[in-house]
């Protein structure tokens, strides 16, 4: 598969990692997982309105939020809490972040699922915790579509 279906910031950051070697890639996801952004205050003390991703073997919690762009089209905010010592969790959910937020639902749902492999990581990373990433882009596609349904 091609970074050429992903939206465009997502593709950059797949082609980071291609670009890279195996323990190089391990050192960008480490970045990724430095650059995750707190919770905004509305939500950080609100942990009901967060989802876990049970399949992640460390803590993840996400949700999102939607907003409308200057032409009038939604776009959606994604939001991410996990432990700092849970790098390889961060680091993706960073990657998710950089790569999908603000997008509109149709962007976000046209990306792959099996879009995790495509970074590089599957001999670096064990299967359960690319399972934990696919199941992180699996939720939140989830959750876009039922929102993008609610606001139709």
């Amino acid at each position: 598969m091609s970074t050429n279906t992903l939206p465009t910031a997502l593709a950059e950051i797949v082609d980071d990692f291609q670009a890279l070697t195996e323990p190089d890639r391990l050192q960008l996801l480490l970045e990724f997982s430095r650059g995750l952004p707190e919770l905004p205050e509305r939500l950080k003390d609100h942990p009901e309105l967060l989802e876990q991703v049970v399949e992640c073997q460390s803590p993840l919690f996400l949700t999102i939020g939607s907003e409308k762009n200057a032409d009038g089209e939604r776009s959606y905010r994604l939001f991410f809490k996990a432990p700092p010592e849970a790098p390889t969790t961060r680091g993706f959910a960073g990657v998710l972040h950089e790569g999908l937020d603000g997008l509109t639902a149709k962007e976000i749902l046209a990306v792959p699922d099996d879009m995790p492999e495509l970074l590089g990581l599957t001999r670096a990373i064990t299967p359960l915790r690319m399972r934990g990433m696919t199941a992180m882009l699996g939720r939140i596609k989830r959750k876009v579509a039922a929102a993008s349904r609610l606001e139709h």
